[in-house]
């Protein structure tokens, strides 16, 4: 596979690589949605969203782990496979499974203990609580299974087996579309049965992706020589993963301002509207990532080999294909977004409040295939600290303080909450533009 990366073409291999990766990110759109789809059928649906919905912000900020230590070493052990050093490789990834195992014993107690207060400080109303820790108390006893089978995952894409890592998403997806219908309706399980479904898949999948780091095939080899905290390594590790568990982790804090700005200004139904708000956008961003997954490896491995010709243009080629998918997908939820919204509901005031607030919040999105590429590049280069002050600039400074800033001056406070998404998205693409060019001049000179 290193030879692969060195020489082969760079639009072949892309294409290669990030073909899988797509399909995996689309079977875990498949996986996240299949939950909702099926829960907005129940006779209670729109309720049982809103809380589905409010179990998404804790979920996203617990999968923020798996960037720290996934996303933070998988570029790492990249970097080291292209300098040859596969021994400090296989440290890096021992020091990662470790670390992911440590974290998930403590999100799970944590969660266990102060899972409804929790909760109550998302967002949660009296209506929508019942259904929300019907979820949340099954699903936090999976969580390790969830953070090893992702964040594992990054070091199997890592060295350029993206058919393998696909077959991680596409096992999980497909066993739980097969496994939700049984424990919603088949067993009269409801919200509770979702949780069962999503468990089982993610323990199939943690399996599958255990078999393969332990077995023959691995160019790294997790070994338990390695299972030990590494101050130099960890130090590393957090230092480019930080930036993506950040993204990952306001993104949960931000579904919180959300849904509490939400529930103020429209009550339970607006809360349900935004959970199908995250379906959209994880329509777009998903692929997108999967994009970025398939490019990691070309970019970070090169990077170390000191073929800075190949590394731009992956970076270029990644850049144009997300663009061309977010601008396309925007536009179709632009012209139709009651289609989208039909996917998940047939309440026709749920349909009607959903759509309107579609075509304002995803707007943004439009040229957000660049700033996805940038981001992902400043990680794959091993610069997380360029990459932490975008993902910090777009939510800490722009996004949060805008959702409680325009229903100041604008009299439609659903509207205005909205309107902070696309705002922060286009002032955040623009300002990393001019940056990532001086970057791309700075780092990456070649003859």
């Amino acid at each position: 596979m290193n030879e692969r990366l060195e020489n082969e073409k760079i639009s072949k291999l892309l294409l290669s690589l990030a073909i899988p990766s797509i399909l995996a990110q689309l079977a875990t759109l498949i996986y996240n949605m299949v939950d909702r789809i099926y829960i907005g059928q129940l006779a209670d649906g729109a309720l049982a969203i809103a809380g589905i919905g409010l179990c998404t912000s804790i979920i996203t900020i617990i999968t923020a782990f798996t960037n720290l230590f996934g996303r933070g070493g998988a570029p790492l052990a990249s970097i080291r496979m292209g300098e040859k050093r596969m021994d400090i490789a296989e440290k890096i990834l021992g020091n990662c499974v470790f670390s992911l195992v440590i974290s998930s014993l403590i999100i799970m107690a944590a969660l266990l203990i102060f899972g409804e207060d929790i909760l109550m400080l998302f967002g949660a109303s009296e209506n929508t609580l019942p259904y929300a820790m019907d979820y949340l108390s099954i699903y936090c006893l999976g969580t390790v299974f969830v953070q090893l089978s992702v964040g594992l995952n990054y070091f199997i894409n890592a060295q350029g087996f993206a058919k393998y890592g696909m077959f991680t998403l596409l096992i999980g997806g497909v066993l739980n579309i097969i496994l939700d219908p049984i424990f919603i309706f088949g067993l009269h399980m409801d919200v509770a049965g979702a949780a069962i479904a999503t468990v089982i898949s993610q323990f199939v999948s943690c399996v599958w992706v255990m078999k393969f780091l332990l077995g023959k095939k691995t160019t790294i080899q997790i070994k338990k020589e390695y299972f030990k905290f590494d101050l130099d390594i960890m130090k590393r590790v957090l230092g480019l993963g930080f930036s993506p568990f950040f993204m990952s982790a306001t993104e949960g804090i931000l579904q919180v301002s959300f849904n509490r700005q939400l529930l103020f200004f429209g009550g339970d139904l607006a809360v349900s509207s935004m959970t199908i708000m995250l379906s959209m956008n994880q329509i777009l961003q998903l692929p997108m990532e999967g994009i970025a997954q398939g490019t990691q490896p070309i970019i970070s491995y090169n990077y170390g080999a000191k073929q800075y010709d190949r590394v731009k243009k992956a970076i270029s080629l990644a850049m144009k294909v997300s663009l061309i998918y977010s601008i396309v997908g925007v536009l179709l939820m632009e012209f139709v977004p009651q289609v989208f919204v039909q996917l998940f509901s047939n309440d026709p005031e749920l349909i009607e409040l959903a759509s309107r607030m579609l075509r304002v919040y995803i707007f943004g999105f439009i040229i957000m295939g660049a700033n996805s590429t940038y981001q992902q590049s400043y990680t794959s280069l091993g610069f997380g600290k360029i990459s932490f002050f975008f993902a910090f600039y777009r939510k800490i400074i722009l996004l949060i303080p805008l959702i409680y800033i325009l229903p100041i001056f604008i009299s439609d406070g659903v509207f205005a909450v909205m309107l902070a998404e696309p705002l922060s998205d286009l002032i955040t693409t623009i300002t990393n533009t001019f940056s990532f060019r001086r970057f791309m001049h700075k780092h990456l000179k070649t003859e």
